[in-house]
């Protein structure tokens, strides 16, 4: 029996709006299969006359635990790199606003995919961090993406320590843009307030202008820190080190090289 897609995609609003859930609950993993589900959901919908949004959440208490630590390992990273930085460029690329309504959990790779969209609509449970500084890895993705959600001492004390902050700290600093209970409902009333009565030619175009200097900035820099995470970082005896540590349900012990 074909195992069941993990995101579930559907067109609302008369087609102004794409609904996008990932469908893996209780932890919604960003793994290849869901990266991969998310970039095909993009690219088959793209080109769609009349899309003026995409609502971006999950099934489940929580929105995104995480990557697959696995496949973080040394002979599947490049991979997994890879195709999650495709996917990234390709939410800052499409045509349409992403918003994003998050529960929960929203850390590593689930924090990485909510970056690269739009606004963010938090519940008040909702939790946010790069937890990967503790694995003994840095998050590339999220190096790049948080500075521009975030002012730069912001960005670089989730990324170096690795703590998870709440929605109201989160708001605080630039990350969510608004707290409701329940977020889902509050990206779609801010998408018929503000989006649904748009031009989705106009909005396209808008995009594109806003975004044009941050993409091309984004577009070089992920290339760089995926060549600095493959080349370097994971020839470090600490980065295998973590991993392992985090697989074996156990403290690493770090030797600093």
């Amino acid at each position: 029996m074909p195992e069941a897609s993990p995101l579930k995609a559907a067109l609302e609003r008369d087609g102004a709006l794409l609904r996008l859930t990932l469908a893996r609950p209780k932890a919604n993993i960003v793994d290849a299969a869901m990266i991969g589900a998310l970039s095909s959901a993009l690219s088959q919908h793209a080109g769609a006359r009349g899309l003026r949004g995409v609502l971006l959440g999950a099934e489940g208490a929580n929105f995104g635990c995480g990557a697959s630590v696995v496949e973080h390992l040394p002979l599947q990273c490049a991979a997994m790199l890879g195709s999650l930085h495709a996917l990234v460029n390709a939410m800052l690329a499409f045509p349409a606003p992403i918003l994003v309504a998050v529960r929960g959990q929203c850390l590593g790779g689930g924090l990485e995919v909510a970056l690269a969209g739009g606004p963010i609509f938090a519940a008040p449970d909702a939790w946010f961090g790069q937890p990967e500084m503790k694995l003994g890895v840095f998050a590339p993705a999220a190096s790049v993406l948080l500075p521009y959600r975030v002012n730069q001492p912001a960005a670089e004390d989730l990324l170096f320590s690795g703590r998870s902050i709440g929605a109201d700290e989160a708001r605080a600093i630039g990350l969510v843009q608004r707290i409701a209970d329940d977020p889902d409902a509050a990206a779609l009333e801010y998408f018929d307030s503000h989006l649904a009565g748009k031009s989705a030619a106009s909005l396209s175009l808008a995009l594109a202008a806003a975004r044009g200097a941050m993409l091309r900035d984004v577009r070089e820099r992920l290339s760089e820190v995926e060549r600095l995470y493959l080349d370097q970082l994971m020839k470090t005896r600490d980065a295998n080190e973590g991993l392992a540590a985090f697989l074996g349900k156990r403290k690493p012990v770090w030797e600093h090289c």
